[in-house]
């Protein structure tokens, strides 16, 4: 049996160390944690935590930490003395409990892998762990593993926050220094995979490797793409393309090996999902060895129902990304070609798409403006705007100038393409215009990547000074114009004067630790 005392945890019922999926869906089943339906997948349920628990993730104010970290809104801090008397009264309630354990890596390239060890107390949660990350299939190798960071996940623990010092029963608390998360009073299986992508977000950086929330993929000629975006603004919908492979869905590494993956699975919004529009996530929610969270089915039939939002907006589907039917299998790719940063614009004055300049690429990237989109954090019931450092700053453990002179270096020593693609509204802001269809963003995708608006017509934006596309293939001239989609022009250029005065106002708080010529690459 794995000995776990190194985190503090003895004297437990049963440890279930590196079971196989099938025999963690029989557990899962056996201890009523979830339910098979039509065709395989295991359907579970996370109470009322259905997203992030932002407000709830802490990082130990302990030395090696307290210089390096970012700290403020994101990056919240917890005392040593805290984290160790719950951690102490977590290591009392595993006593007697059955656990399960999973090994695994983050970081496709072996030069910068990470062993992780996850401990669980329910079977579909180490299910997840073992979909999400990377499974080591060697048994010699799995033997003998010493991980480099463990989780530890407890959703039936629950903190008492006036002891404790965290803002309400969920906690998720990253001890760089002891190498531990621990994570409790929350089922959502997310928690796992971003607190692990936090600790690779402050390891990877120091040695000189630029760890993005980002999906990528690669192409026929051997061009890589990779597609900057926070959850719901179509990292993963936009990557799954028939004609290139899949490198990713969510988190990546770039060094000057190129781009790797960071993890082994998938972990997509099903809310709605179209079987025409969507049709390789769509088949993944109808094989075994898929996860659905939240997703209404029917108890007799057992058919899943991806149109009912009845829990929540954010259902999500987590499974293994060789379910997809082209991927890369190894993980790893070249230096990108293009560079692509999403962005869902509830304002609707972002065109479909635009072309960046290096100083605007810093820019956008350091600003990372986007919608937060219903479901994806607690409290959140529709779009709003929001600016997001490095389109993932809930996960950016250091100082986002730190990302962005790696991201500058990178791209001008391959000689990136860089575009700004809006997925959100247009015609109007939420509310008045309608949200821009899946087909014209998938049209501006594959105009970038295949070379075919390199000798395009740009014309400069009044207000944000990005080049927009006169003509792009496959999408009508009067859509790339985003003024020209609204009835009200009037309406439409105080809507834009109003999204850059808030451009500026979020970027003062970077402009101290950036060249002068990005801080100027903001609009007008």
């Amino acid at each position: 049996m794995v000995d776990l005392k190194y985190v503090g945890i003895a004297h437990p019922a049963h440890v279930y160390h590196n079971l196989s999926t099938p025999a963690l869906y029989e557990e899962a089943i056996r201890r009523r944690e979830g339910w098979l339906s039509h065709l395989g997948p295991l359907v579970v349920r996370t109470g009322h935590y259905t997203g992030r628990s932002a407000n709830d993730k802490f990082i130990v104010q302990e030395p090696s930490a307290e210089k390096r970290v970012w700290w403020g809104k994101h990056n919240k801090p917890i005392s040593e003395q805290n984290y160790n008397q719950l951690k102490i009264r977590l290591q009392a309630y595993l006593q007697g409990r059955d656990i399960f354990v999973q090994d695994c890596y983050s970081g496709a390239d072996p030069a910068y892998r990470m062993k992780v060890r996850v401990i669980t107390e329910t079977a579909w949660h180490n299910l997840f762990a073992r979909t999400m990350f990377i499974r080591e299939f060697d048994p010699q190798t799995i033997g003998n593993f010493d991980p480099d960071f463990t989780v530890i996940h407890c959703p039936n623990f629950s903190a008492m926050p006036e002891y404790d010092g965290t803002n309400s029963e969920a906690f998720v608390i990253l001890n760089l220094a002891q190498k531990t998360v621990i994570i409790g009073g929350t089922s959502y299986a997310g928690e796992i995979k971003k607190s692990i992508f936090t600790v690779m977000n402050f390891l990877l950086p120091q040695r000189s490797v630029l760890s993005m929330h980002c999906s990528a993929n690669i192409g026929a000629a051997g061009d890589t793409a990779v597609f900057f975006g926070l959850s719901g603004t179509g990292k993963t919908t936009l990557s799954s393309e028939k004609d290139r492979a899949m490198i990713g869905d969510d988190e990546h590494g770039w060094s000057e090996r190129g781009v790797f993956n960071l993890e082994g699975g998938c972990y997509a919004k099903v809310i709605k999902l179209n079987p025409e529009a969507e049709p390789e996530i769509y088949a993944t929610t109808r094989r075994f060895g898929t996860l659905l969270e939240n997703v209404a089915f029917d108890l007799e039939t057992r058919r899943v129902n991806l149109d009912d939002a009845g829990m929540t907006e954010n259902t999500r589907a987590a499974y293994p990304i060789t379910h997809m039917p082209n991927v890369v299998k190894d993980g790893v790719g070249g230096h990108p070609r293009n560079i692509v940063m999403l962005t869902c614009d509830a304002f609707g004055v972002m065109p479909p798409i635009a072309r960046l300049t290096p100083e605007q690429a810093m820019y956008h990237f350091i600003s990372g403006y986007t919608a937060k989109v219903a479901g994806t954090e607690r409290g959140v019931k529709e779009p709003a705007a929001t600016f997001s450092a490095c389109f993932g700053a809930p996960f950016m453990a250091l100082h986002p100038a730190e990302y962005a002179g790696l991201l500058g270096k990178l791209m001008a020593n391959h000689r990136a393409n860089c575009w700004l693609v809006n997925t959100g509204w247009s015609g109007g802001a939420y509310g008045v215009g309608q949200r821009m269809q899946i087909g014209v963003s998938r049209a501006v995708v594959r105009a970038a990547l295949s070379g075919a608006l390199n000798d395009a017509a740009f014309t400069p934006d009044p207000v944000f000074r990005f080049g927009v596309p006169s003509a792009c293939p496959g999408v009508s001239a009067e859509i790339l114009q985003a003024r020209h989609t609204w009835p009200d022009k009037a309406a439409y250029d105080a809507k834009a004067r109003e999204l850059a005065g808030l451009f500026k106002k979020n970027f003062q708080e970077f402009e101290a630790q950036v060249p002068k010529e990005i801080a100027a690459a903001g609009p007008a």
